[in-house]
């Protein structure tokens, strides 16, 4: 997508009118052989004005893998995604967005009272049907929303816009139906309202219940996101244990490894699998090893009762080699397969809980994926991504080198799409 030349000011000053309330049911989303969607999933992205975006539209498949020269815009499409799942779960402006300033458009000219800002979107489908969800934001000279909307099927069942910039909120409406038709109050300015209004609309009317719906899927899908980035430095010393969730930076995959090995006997042999594929010479298992070299003496009642360091197994006669003498490539493939193989109850992250996890679809994040790997690594690694993505419970959206990029195009399930001017 080339960079936009120009920007009008008006790209943060959308006219978000709630309409009156109109007929037409929700929309049933089906997969491809026609049975009932049941997880929530994030299918559109759209950058309307965003950074080196202008009216950009992704589609969002199992795996997506975005790529094209340095400049292209790649970390941004996954830094807006991030944004909206970080205010799906309640974040403030300034803490999804790092540096809103620099994601006003190239070149977007200030309105009269000098104000510029950026404009991000996207559809969420499952069992209520698409949802889309559109948030204008103002950036410069103070961050905040200045319009949100929420539609289904063409009719808006949320509409906030900043009426007066004296005051810190928004005025919102959203659908109620029956004899009010529409419900108006307030909403912060620095906060998502469709992540308010599940505290706000009671389900009474078929109206509010349409609403809570949509809602409820908005926020499960985007909710439901890992942003992962694997810092090898941090995969190589001793960790305590712990809870054995992994975190973003996989800095504890030690600890991880601990107990996947008890407690997750086919993943955990999954990915001793992948790592034979991966890692050179042989590999009979991932195991972990104490402070003294042999199994860690783990006090459950104590978390950081011991320090583990993980190795790869070589075999009888074999001395073991541990994480610390392992490249980069090799670590970081570690750490994103164990992602990929494993899921919610595994990683660090709080995917919503109107839902069960088995009809939740985790949204894997990595930016630069194979940065560091050599090409056996990267495909094994896409190969995992692959099987995870068919199965429908975890879905990847990441960027990658146009090398990797030109050796899956073609392949089904993966869409790469290319951000080259």
């Amino acid at each position: 997508m080339p960079a936009s030349t120009s920007t009008s000011a008006a790209v943060f000053a959308p006219a978000f009118a709630l309409p009156g309330q109109a007929a037409g049911p929700a929309g049933g989303a089906v997969d491809a052989g026609g049975s009932a969607l049941l997880r929530p999933t994030v299918t559109e992205l759209r950058l309307s004005a965003y950074g080196r975006h202008r009216s950009a539209t992704f589609e969002l498949g199992p795996v997506t893998l975005f790529t094209g020269p340095a400049g292209s815009g790649k970390s941004q499409v996954l830094e807006a995604y991030g944004a909206l799942a970080r205010l799906c779960s309640g974040a403030t402006l300034a803490e999804a967005f790092a540096d809103p300033a620099g994601r006003v458009p190239e070149r977007a000219l200030p309105d009269a009272e000098g104000r510029r800002g950026f404009r991000i979107g996207c559809t969420v489908d499952g069992p209520a049907g698409p949802v889309l969800l559109e948030l204008a934001v103002q950036a410069e000279p103070e961050l905040r929303v200045v319009g949100e909307r929420l539609s289904q099927d063409g009719q808006i069942l949320l509409s906030t816009a900043l009426r007066d910039p004296r005051r810190r909120s928004v005025q919102a409406g959203w659908l109620t139906g029956g004899s009010v038709g529409v419900t108006r109050a307030p909403l912060p300015d620095d906060r998502l309202g469709t992540a308010l209004l599940p505290l706000r609309v009671a389900g009474a009317t078929e109206g509010q219940r349409r609403v809570l719906a949509a809602v409820e899927q908005v926020i499960v899908a985007l909710r439901a996101t890992y942003p992962c980035d694997p810092r090898p430095e941090r995969m190589r010393e001793p960790v305590p244990t712990g809870a054995g969730r992994l975190r973003t930076d996989c800095g504890n995959l030690a600890d991880v490894l601990r107990r996947t090995r008890h407690e997750c006997g086919t993943r955990h042999a999954l990915l001793t699998a992948a790592a034979r594929t991966a890692c050179p010479g042989p590999v009979v298992a991932l195991d972990v090893r104490g402070a003294d070299g042999g199994d860690p003496d783990v006090d459950p009642s104590d978390p950081g009762s011991a320090f583990v360091t993980a190795v790869l197994d070589r075999g009888p006669g074999r001395p073991a080699t541990t994480f610390g003498r392992l490249g980069s490539g090799e670590l970081r493939f570690l750490a994103l397969s164990l992602v990929l193989l494993t899921g919610p109850g595994v990683l660090a992250v709080d995917p919503a809980a109107e839902l069960l996890s088995a009809r939740q679809a985790l949204t894997v994040l990595a930016d630069e994926l194979d940065r560091s790997m050599d090409g056996r690594q990267r495909a094994e690694l896409l190969r995992l991504a692959g099987l995870s993505g068919g199965r429908g419970h975890i879905r990847l959206v990441a960027a990658v080198g146009e090398e990797t990029a030109g050796t899956v195009r073609g392949i089904p399930g993966v869409s790469v799409v290319d951000l080259s001017p």
